[in-house]
């Protein structure tokens, strides 16, 4: 099933998301529903407060970078009651778009390397340190989960810039190929 991606301005993106039950009720079903979700907006990750439901899972496909980064050519997982226990290395700053913000691109600076827990869908534990680009979108995604968006980590400046953008999806006034739910 294709859920609606609620967009700025849904109360639900600014919830801190709660940890779930491992027996969480039809947990396998929305897991696949969320990647056939996040492929139908082309997206490459997607976490549960953005189609509506504030728990912490989230799920990360980079098999369509795989062209240009190699070592992402299978890498699809979900991560369930995922936590960023600290982050260290160097602050790069990249772009990055989200598909609850359409049409708004902003260059964010994140640390290179995260140490996180997490379940994944054989419901096995995770304890590591990520790096690189992985790192960056497990930010991102985690961000969703903690009542983040990647606007929250730009300027005032580049924010004010963008305000008019942010007014449009506000007001529903956003086109996109993809179901959305706004306010």
């Amino acid at each position: 099933m294709v859920y609606p991606i609620f967009l700025y301005g849904n109360s639900v993106l600014r919830k801190e998301a709660e940890d779930i039950s491992l027996d969480y009720p039809n947990l396998k079903t929305l897991i696949e529903d969320m990647y056939e979700t996040m492929h139908k907006s082309e997206g490459i990750g997607l976490a549960a407060p953005q189609i509506g439901l504030p728990i912490r899972l989230a799920v990360i496909d980079l098999s369509p970078l795989s062209d240009d980064m190699p070592e992402y050519k299978d890498y699809k997982h979900a991560f369930i009651n995922p936590h960023i226990l600290e982050t260290e290395g160097e602050e790069l700053s990249l772009e990055e778009g989200c598909l609850s913000l359409p049409g708004i691109n902003e260059s964010v600076k994140r640390k290179n390397r995260i140490h996180v827990t997490y379940f994944d869908e054989n419901l096995q534990k995770h304890d590591e340190w990520v790096e690189g680009y992985l790192a960056r979108v497990m930010q991102h995604e985690f961000d969703h989960l903690d009542g983040h968006v990647f606007i929250d980590r730009i300027s005032p400046i580049r924010r004010q810039l963008i305000k008019s953008k942010l007014t449009a999806i506000l007001k529903g006034k956003v086109k996109c190929s993809y179901k959305t739910k706004s306010v």
